[in-house]
């Protein structure tokens, strides 16, 4: 894992599940990006709008106030660009699909496998700098 270096990166966890975010947040912490943290769909939307510099989601689905799928439709409409990773705890059957209809760009189930998640992101990372 420590083969990952997000210097200068903006990493956003949608995640309403505080032992979710540490854990998120310790297996990013050897990648030295900088994180925030939005408790909810609503804070999600809102730091995207409101933090231009950040480069990649990592969206709970299933959040209180707005729900991953619903964050991840307001962010895209205005920012079309925006990676946004799902995490998942319910892999059912469609749910896939339509997790990348609601504009996100790819999905993790929980619980959430370090070494796949922080090559997911380095991919992403990579084509954006």
């Amino acid at each position: 894992m420590d083969k990952y270096n997000f210097s200068g990166k903006k990493i956003l966890i949608a995640e309403d599940e505080s032992t979710n975010f540490l854990y998120l947040k310790a297996l990013l912490k050897k990648t030295n990006a900088e994180i925030v943290w939005a408790k909810n769909g609503a804070e999600a939307v809102e730091a995207v709008a409101s933090q231009p510099d950040i480069d990649i989601v990592l969206m709970d689905m299933m959040m209180p106030v707005m729900d991953g799928k619903t964050a991840a439709v307001e962010i895209k409409k205005f920012c079309p660009q925006m990676v946004i990773i799902a995490q998942t705890a319910f892999a059912l059957f469609g749910e896939r699909e339509e997790i990348l209809a609601a504009g996100c760009d790819n999905y993790v189930s929980k619980p959430i496998a370090g070494n796949l998640l922080l090559e997911m992101i380095n991919g992403y990372l990579t084509k954006i700098q």
